[in-house]
């Protein structure tokens, strides 16, 4: 038990700097929802242009975390000789997409839909890029543990780009109108939208200074054979990484090809998207979670009973994930508050939206069967299905139903990869997961979910009250059971 006592320890330090993170950054969403109108569908130009940022960045790193994490724990290689290939090449892949998207700028730009903003595209490829090489620099933090440098780096960077963009969002506009002299010569009222993606380039930039003495002492010279062993490794995480972030940013992709016009496309895609930032709350806990469990899966492996770690694991991942449902649909008289009134008429998806993401978590739970068992090619086939449901759902249901067909589109595509990863796992890397009592767990959380849906309709404060005492008795019955089954397995470790 002494691996699970690490993975809580790194994931405590993780989730809280991502906790405190997306809660600090949460703030840039009342704001881009205050000064960005939901009928100019300028909030779904910029879900629209991060969601390619989110698949080209997974295209840059080409799988090289996960591969990077399997190649260090090989006994057979060095780690330094491992990062060094890792970085080199993701580092020449980025330069290289950097070189091909400016040479064709234009005709990109238009292709996006963008044709008279292609700084915005150029924007979104420079931060990719750096995205991409400081990705490997973060994977060999979290080899090294050192879970508060890889925290202090995410938060200056978080806290960075709020600054920013309250200065130029919140302040440029001030002085503009009442001192016109001190930012006339650089600041565009007109220029809004760009302002944000000129803050997250900045920080970018900075953000890559703090890396330095990671960089330095190491032999960077690339080692063919072991590059090619990487590339094989990894080419599988690619695709299904690929068809993963498609998954995740398919509708907000296509949203402006699905209506007649764009436009139309671009509002509804930004009132969804302002809503699905109260849900995020779940994704935020499923990568803190993420960020110590791959280095932690890999190092376990070595351990004798490390199949009842991953089932303990999975129980505790999706505890705390129920648990996190519950407090967002509680309190959610408060967090609708984050994103401005005009927004407020898509909360009706926030509960689906965290659904597909607590089914998500428990798909990358199951996922680590094949990547354990070196057959990485089940994941691109589980993320081409997931895929497919979730695009032609999309294409078929949003024209007629909007954005609430995107989120249940999302949760028929994570739900059916996840049964077919646990089907297929079971029987090539069995485990035995404690399937009963995650059962009883949502039988109890769907209860106290209802009760909190209908004591809303009636009043929030009793809403929220109600909801706050049967949490609390929800996580003393979790303790009580829990408590003592963890003492007999310590027990018998001992």
């Amino acid at each position: 038990m002494a691996g699970l006592k690490s993975l809580a320890k790194d994931t405590l330090v993780y989730g809280l700097s991502s906790i405190i993170g997306r809660f600090l950054n949460y703030l840039l969403v009342p704001l881009y929802t205050s000064v960005i109108p939901s009928s100019t569908g300028g909030y779904g130009v910029v879900s629209n242009v991060y969601a390619y940022t989110g698949l080209f960045l997974v295209l840059l790193t080409f799988g090289m975390e996960t591969g990077f994490f399997r190649f260090a724990n090989k006994k057979e290689e060095t780690p330094a000789q491992v990062f060094a290939n890792s970085l080199l090449f993701v580092g020449g892949l980025s330069g290289l997409f950097l070189c091909i998207g400016f040479l064709f700028l234009t005709p990109i730009a238009g292709i996006l839909e963008y044709p008279s903003h292609p700084d915005y595209i150029a924007m979104m490829m420079c931060v990719v890029a750096l995205d991409a090489i400081q990705s490997i620099l973060f994977a060999y933090l979290r080899y090294q543990k050192k879970a508060l440098k890889f925290a202090g780096i995410k938060m200056a960077n978080i806290i960075g780009t709020i600054l920013l963009n309250l200065f130029f969002l919140l302040l440029c506009p001030y002085l503009y109108e009442y001192q016109p002299a001190l930012v006339a010569w650089f600041y565009n009222p007109d220029y809004l939208i760009g302002y944000i993606f000129v803050a997250n380039l900045l920080m970018s930039l900075l953000q890559t200074f703090f890396f330095l003495p990671e960089l330095r002492g190491i032999s960077y010279k690339i080692n063919p054979t072991l590059l090619k062993q990487m590339l094989s490794y990894s080419a599988p995480i690619l695709i299904f990484g690929l068809v993963g972030i498609l998954n995740q940013s398919i509708d907000k992709m296509i949203y402006p090809y699905l209506f007649s016009v764009p436009q139309e496309g671009l509002v509804q895609l930004g009132i969804y998207s302002a809503n699905m930032k109260i849900a995020m709350v779940m994704a935020m806990f499923t990568q803190a979670f993420r960020y110590a469990y791959e280095p932690f899966v890999f190092g376990e492996e070595k351990t004798k009973d490390h199949k009842t770690t991953y089932a303990q694991a999975m129980k505790f991942f999706y505890i705390f994930s129920l648990l996190a449902f519950l407090a967002v649909m509680c309190f959610m008289p408060i967090l609708q508050y984050m994103i401005a009134e005009d927004y407020r008429e898509g909360m009706f998806v926030i509960p689906i939206v965290m659904i597909a993401e607590i089914l998500k978590g428990i798909y990358f739970n199951l996922s680590f069967w094949y990547k354990l068992t070196d057959e990485t090619r089940w994941g691109a086939y589980f993320s081409l299905i997931g895929c497919a449901a979730i695009l032609l759902l999309n294409i078929y249901l949003v024209p007629t139903y909007g954005y609430i067909a995107s989120a249940w589109a999302s949760v028929v595509g994570y739900g059916l990869i996840t049964l077919l990863s646990y089907a297929i796992g079971q029987k090539k890397y069995p485990i035995q997961y404690p399937l009963r009592q995650m059962a009883v767990y949502t039988i109890v959380t769907t209860g106290i979910y209802l009760i909190i849906h209908y004591t809303h309709a009636l009043n929030s404060w009793l809403s929220m009250g109600v909801g706050s005492v049967l949490m609390l008795l929800a996580l003393l019955y979790i303790i009580q059971t829990e408590l003592p089954q963890l003492a007999r397995r310590l027990r018998r470790k001992a």
